[in-house]
């Protein structure tokens, strides 16, 4: 019996401390306890975001080879690059929570864990790529910089170079379309069309409406969230709406108007459907996208054989000189 209370009072006084780090806007670090719930949610945002960095290199991957020029080309590789180690960022900061990459890769091959929505359209011009750095890119840096203040010390450490290099990646984005606004007149339709084919579904990237979102109580509770869906996705309108005016293009949304008495744009309401639709993977491109991430997963494995095979020997050599054994003839 005595036992049995011990733990229970061991288990309050966790709750506690977890609580009372949380309260003071501290940081929860991996050895310290939390609970199973504040986990889950841990595991299921990172790998949702982490498998969203990785497949979020397709649309704009597409066009690598087609670039209009070397200088474009020069900076979609780059782009690419680091959207590709923001993946690992979060993988690892994922792995801090004791899961395996290989496990959360698995799950999103199977179709058991989510990215986002937004990766499932297709890039269908060059133009696509500037919008997709000014939209997309701008919503994500409106959803994560807020993420660098999350209660969890490796996830928001994770962010601070991830949201320095998305700040870029919009720039890039917003310059591209300067320039071909500046362009031909099929330039500027081009652009035009691809902010009307972009323009909601990144909207719909900050999740459904308050009212319909499961999540976001218990993580604005627990200061993973910053800022609920609604609250972000006004801010990018409010933030997309000037710099759309000054690229001399138009929003696609008839409702939008400016409320002075809130000092905000006034928006239409995103196809909630669409969204749905898509996040249970009845997109325009879900199957490429997954099946591609596949196949790219199973066509490295020999590299990832080959760096625990040199990962191991490595080990096994440094074990033999702390222990003062000769080199084997391999070594030598």
């Amino acid at each position: 019996m005595g036992a049995v209370v011990t733990a229970e009072v061991a288990g309050s006084a966790q709750v506690d401390r977890f609580d009372a780090v949380i309260a003071g806007e501290q940081r929860i670090e991996p050895r310290d306890w939390m609970p199973d719930a504040y986990r889950a949610t841990l595991i299921r945002q990172i790998a949702q975001h982490a498998h969203s960095e990785i497949i979020g290199m397709q649309p704009e991957g597409a066009w690598l080879t087609r670039a209009p020029s070397l200088r474009r080309k020069a900076i979609l590789l780059a782009k690419a690059q680091d959207e590709a180690g923001h993946g690992l960022y979060l993988y690892a900061a994922a792995e801090t929570l004791g899961v395996d990459r290989a496990e959360l890769t698995g799950k999103l091959v199977s179709g058991r864990q989510k990215y986002s929505s937004i990766f499932n359209y297709p890039a269908l011009s060059f133009a696509d790529v500037g919008v997709i750095g000014w939209l997309v890119d701008g919503a994500a840096i409106c959803n994560q910089v807020p993420l660098c203040r999350c209660s969890y010390g490796p996830y928001a450490r994770a962010m601070v170079r991830i949201c320095k290099e998305e700040s870029f990646h919009q720039r890039q984005g917003y310059e591209l379309l300067i320039t071909m606004m500046r362009g031909t007149g099929s330039q500027r339709r081009m652009v035009q069309d691809a902010v009307d084919r972009w323009w909601w579904p990144s909207l719909m990237m900050f999740g459904p409406p308050d009212g319909a979102s499961p999540n976001t109580a218990r993580s604005m509770a627990w200061r993973i969230k910053r800022h609920t869906n609604d609250e972000l996705r006004q801010r990018f309108v409010d933030m997309s709406v000037p710099q759309a005016r000054h690229l001399g293009i138009t929003l696609p949304d008839p409702a939008l108007s400016w409320n002075e008495e809130r000092g905000s744009w006034d928006f239409g309401e995103p196809d909630w459907s669409e969204l749905e639709r898509v996040i249970e993977g009845d997109g325009p491109c879900n199957t490429e996208r997954v099946e591609r991430r596949r196949q790219a997963h199973e066509d490295g494995a020999w590299v990832r054989e080959a760096a625990l095979a040199y990962a191991h020997r490595r080990g096994a050599e440094g074990d033999r000189r702390a222990a003062g054994e000769p080199a084997t003839e391999e070594e030598r």
